[in-house]
């Protein structure tokens, strides 16, 4: 039997004539095409439903276009303005002209609008002396402006305008901060009587943490029960947990409101058990407890919401989680408390910190729940965010706001991937 050499340059090839290798990798083009195309309506739906709007908010959070499109003389007359002193007679005569065209085009309210934000009441202000500069033929103009109103002779008004001027600004995002530029281009602080945000950016967090510690405490049990007794009765008891995700949202919070109200269930039985009493002789409370429209009330309800969310991670790792090991530090000499610290709760670690950075980012989102059974105290983020688009239409300070709840998010994602790693995430 003879044996046929192989030749090293020989071209293996298809029955077409095509070399091998070519028509092997036109099938791998074709099916990484058909992959595409099986996600691509997904891939689109995520940018179009989730990247669009949150770029929109960080641009919104810096663009800031009003002031420079309807006052063009006065951006080009005052950019030379070194802020120390009033600006000269050339910028008063862009600023008078820019409002005469202003009280033509009537665009005067929308200019004054947005210098409102920085100094209360420049709305009215603006508005009316557009409105008089309009019937001045003549200048100087400084002393025309100034005659108006004085506050057109401060230099921190024109620092104002001056910053308004350009396109970009970051002036929504140092106010939702409680900071503020003066004159002299400094970052400063505001006034304590206007400090609000910081203590509501606090205030998210720390009940949205609040709230994750709880539905820890409560949902690691419940995991660990699911995921160690039979079958038939786990599946009761998931049929249990889930039953929150029956309702709407908005329905469940309606409950906690009927159900937390003055004289509702659970002022009864606070009183046919003797805790109302109890709590009134150790002077904890005078009176009937007040329990709806307090921070009670929100933790309470975000806990019966979240739960689930932490619950479903934990029991999910706690599933794949083999007996032996714990079988096996028994054998080696462990108490049962001490194998289930240093052998079980380390390997459910994936799912505890799945689990609880999925409720605390939900709840830095709350808003139905601390506005229908939250006191005026217990509003989040969420709810200025609501009034500023809605009542104060000031859509500046409402992407700002966001982009603030944005960052929290991405700081915490950032501290699980080293502590925990992203890869290890199990959600169900």
């Amino acid at each position: 039997m003879t044996s046929v050499p192989i030749n090293s340059d020989t071209i293996m090839r298809a029955a077409d004539g095509t070399p091998l290798k070519q028509k092997l990798a036109q099938a791998q083009r074709q099916a990484q095409l058909k992959a595409l195309a099986l996600i691509a309506p997904l891939f689109l739906f995520i940018i179009i439903s989730f990247l669009v709007p949150i770029g929109s908010m960080l641009v919104n959070a810096f663009y800031d276009p009003d002031v420079h499109n309807e006052m063009p003389q006065t951006v080009q007359a005052i950019a030379a303005w070194d802020g120390k002193e009033l600006p000269d007679e050339t910028v008063f005569a862009a600023f008078a002209a820019d409002m005469k065209a202003a009280q033509k085009a009537k665009t005067a309210a929308q200019i004054g609008k947005r210098l409102n934000y920085e100094v209360p009441t420049l709305k009215s202000k603006v508005t009316v002396t557009a409105r008089k500069l309009d019937k001045v033929e003549a200048g100087p103009w400084k002393d025309a402006v100034i005659a108006i109103d004085p506050v057109w002779g401060e230099v921190e008004t024109w620092a104002v305008i001056k910053r308004a001027t350009s396109t970009y600004t970051s002036f929504y995002l140092l106010n939702v901060l409680d900071l503020k530029q003066t004159a002299d281009g400094k970052v400063v602080s505001v006034e304590d009587n206007r400090k609000i945000y910081r203590d509501i950016l606090f205030r998210t967090l720390g009940i949205s943490f609040l709230v994750t510690l709880i539905t820890l405490i409560m949902g690691f049990p419940v995991a660990y029960l699911l995921a160690t007794v039979q079958q038939k009765t786990a599946s009761l008891l998931m049929i249990l947990v889930l039953l929150p995700f029956w309702t709407s949202l908005l329905v469940r919070t309606t409950a906690w409101s009927i159900l937390l109200q003055d004289g509702g269930v659970f002022s009864q039985v606070l009183h046919i058990t003797g805790i109302t009493w109890l709590l009134n002789v150790l002077g904890f409370i005078q009176g009937d407890p007040q329990l709806f429209k307090t921070r009670f009330a929100t933790v309470l309800a975000m806990v019966h919401i979240q739960l689930p969310f932490t619950l479903l991670p934990i029991y999910s790792v706690m599933k794949t989680i083999s007996p032996t090991y714990m079988r096996a530090a028994r054998s080696l000499g462990a108490k049962p408390a001490y194998a289930y610290w240093r052998v079980y709760i380390p390997q459910t670690l994936p799912g505890v910190a799945a689990g609880c950075l999925l409720t605390f980012i939900l709840c830095l989102g709350y808003y139905i729940t601390p506005a229908l059974v939250g006191g005026p105290a217990d509003n989040m983020i969420s709810g200025f965010i609501d009034i500023a688009m809605n009542q104060e239409n000031n859509w500046g300070k409402a992407s700002a706001l966001g982009a603030v709840l944005l960052t929290a998010t991405l700081i915490l994602y950032y501290v699980y991937n080293k502590l925990i790693g992203i890869d290890r995430m199990k959600l169900g």
